[in-house]
């Protein structure tokens, strides 16, 4: 199956890619790398933002990092020229989650991402090496931000 037709399977459209909000690029790709800028928890009805541990929940946190990880697909999507059958493997995923100082399951909350992502892809595309580090805060107040490193052929 496809990765497009599994994401349809999925019930996932991948959005366009969100537009930089600074002064950088979406993605940078150096030989068969792409190199995914941090993507924010946002979707259709907006900023997904709170903090876990505070006003949000691992639940809910891991939800915004499956939103993170489908606008990084959506980056992928788009250094491949929009034929995501490119995609050989996703290498490393960096994620940010904003929680309170006490929190300790970050690595659960970006969990929504990996999970997701070998879902979507298969654990032999899918599965990557990450960090998940607490942030006490993010842009705009969004719950998680991740970044990726992609191969492509």
């Amino acid at each position: 199956m496809s990765i497009e037709a599994k994401l349809e399977s999925l019930g996932v459209t991948l959005p366009d890619g969100p537009a930089p909000a600074a002064n950088y690029v979406p993605y940078v790709q150096v030989g068969d790398l792409v190199y995914v800028s941090g993507q924010i928890s946002k979707d259709d009805s907006g900023l997904i933002t709170g903090t876990v541990g505070d006003d949000m929940d691992v639940d809910a946190g891991a939800a915004a990092a499956k939103v993170c990880a489908i606008n990084l697909l959506s980056q992928v999507k788009a250094a491949c020229g929009g034929d995501l059958e490119r995609l050989v493997k996703v290498v490393k995923l960096g994620g940010f989650v904003n929680s309170t100082a006490d929190f300790t399951a970050q690595p659960q909350v970006i969990n929504g991402a990996s999970d997701f992502l070998v879902e979507a892809l298969g654990n032999e595309i899918g599965s990557h090496a990450r960090f998940a580090v607490s942030a006490p805060s993010l842009p705009l107040g969004v719950a998680v931000e991740i970044d990726g490193i992609f191969q492509i052929k």
